[in-house]
């Protein structure tokens, strides 16, 4: 079954397994002991720094291992804005940063910080005009948090040019590399770096953090203290070596594979949109929305079919909330597929999937379909159709089939309670080409969304 979910999680990488086993023999004892085991166990531990220290870009002296790349972001965070609380409060953040920074950011704003989140285009890629903005508003920054590309839509961020404007206005950048450290360094002056091993095929449990010499830092205490794992250490800075050996050629190779899904999938499947920077991107990675289908359901059928995917597809979410980041990015999100390509993987298996999506959709469509009976009421000032109390694709479904039997000009209202309206309908109209008008309160906990047919 081919596994198409590599920017969740990566098998061992065989050589991190190799390492793993081996570091168990002599990796066991605590590496602050001066005994003999306690000596090679530190020696192992200072030998793993020393390797990772060489893919981050940085000094050995500057980079430790966390439990995990959350706990690497929040003690990052939480040190950087400890030690600058003299200078400011303010956390500048993207709108598409993960959800571990967007979590330490509301519980900044908790405490009584402050936050600015930072726009990003229909790509996914940071307005820099605006970090300019932020950063010379007069009100001071203690931090910028910015991921070098993106976890869902695989976008690459301007970190060099962010860095910039951080150096210049004297406030440090913390850089999530989660996703594209396994395929190189970090360009750019920045500060503080997290990452995550269980992302390049290293052992789960394992994070690292950087923090440049020169940074005001003040870690804050551990939750849970403890001693180091360090068998999986070794195994992480072994598997990141490894795969930094790989990259140029695994990213020649998956780079255009993800092209021809880019390509392939909005001529296969009707009523889909490819999201993301087409050029400024990572190379295994490719998210794509596809209308009138719902995300679960849609996930399901590509398992049956035997092909293993994620999605940011509110439908796919416990909470029925849309994926922040397609939201910050004003694109669909219903029907969402993200396909991120391990190392390894064939044109073949490209092609198979490929192949079996089409049906994917139309089955999960034709099942929806039946059920969708759009509730209209004409009025003097247009159409109104009443989708209160249905859940994501249905609003937008309905829209889709009311407006195109009204005449060019004509209003449709669509009544919906579902949070991912907001942000399905206005991304349906801007594909489809029709006249978004806005949104008002409705009855109850309902919105009004506004529609102009203009074609």
């Amino acid at each position: 079954m081919p596994y198409f979910d590599a920017a969740s999680s990566l098998p061992l990488h065989p050589v991190a397994r190799q390492a793993l086993l081996a570091a168990l023999d002599d990796g066991w004892a605590d590496p602050g002991r001066p005994h003999r085991e306690g000596r090679r166990a530190r020696l192992l531990l200072d030998a793993a720094r020393e390797s990772a220290a060489e893919a981050a870009g940085c000094r050995p002296d500057e980079l430790t291992f966390t439990t995990s790349g959350t706990r690497a972001l929040h003690t990052g965070i939480a040190g950087a804005l400890a030690g600058r609380r003299r200078v400011s409060r303010r956390l500048l953040v993207s709108s598409v940063e993960h959800s571990a920074v967007l979590h330490a950011a509301e519980a900044h704003e908790s405490a009584g910080g402050e936050v600015t989140r930072l726009a990003v285009d229909r790509t996914g890629r940071l307005a820099v005009d605006g970090l300019r903005a932020a950063l010379g508003d007069g009100d001071p920054a203690a931090l910028v948090c910015l991921q070098s590309a993106n976890h869902e839509v695989g976008t690459t961020q301007p970190v060099a040019e962010a860095a910039e404007l951080c150096w210049a206005a004297g406030v440090p950048l913390l850089v999530d590399a989660a996703q594209s450290l396994p395929w190189g360094p970090v360009e750019g002056d920045w500060s503080l770096l997290a990452a995550s091993a269980h992302k390049w095929g290293g052992p789960g449990g394992v994070g690292l953090l950087v923090v440049r010499k020169g940074v005001r830092f003040a870690p804050p205490p551990p939750v849970a203290p403890g001693a180091q794992d360090i068998p999986a250490i070794v195994a992480a800075a072994a598997s990141l070596r490894a795969v930094r050996q790989e990259a140029a050629a695994e990213a020649a190779r998956l780079a255009p594979l993800v092209d021809r899904i880019r390509a392939r999938v909005p001529e296969l499947v009707a009523d889909t949109e490819v999201v993301g920077d087409p050029e400024r991107r990572l190379p295994h990675l490719v998210t794509f929305s596809c209308l009138y289908a719902d995300g679960e359901a849609l996930l399901h059928a590509l398992d049956r079919a035997g092909f293993a995917v994620s999605s940011g597809s509110s439908c796919t979410s416990s909470t029925l909330t849309p994926s922040h980041v397609l939201r910050a990015m004003g694109v669909l999100s219903e029907g969402n597929v993200r396909v991120s390509l391990p190392p390894g993987t064939t044109r073949g298996e490209v092609n198979r999937f490929l192949a079996t999506l089409p049906e994917a959709v139309a089955s999960v469509r034709a099942q929806l379909a039946p059920a969708v009976r759009p509730v209209v009421e004409t009025g003097p000032d247009g159409v109104t159709v009443d989708a209160l109390g249905k859940r994501c694709p249905v609003p937008v479904t309905e829209l889709a089939q009311v407006i195109g039997t009204v005449p060019v000009g004509t209003v449709v209202t669509v009544l919906s309670d579902d949070e991912a309206a907001g942000l399905d309908i206005p991304a349906w109209c801007h594909t489809h080409r029709q006249t978004y008008l806005g949104e008002e309160g409705a009855p109850g906990a309902g919105r009004a969304y506004r529609v102009r047919r203009a074609r």
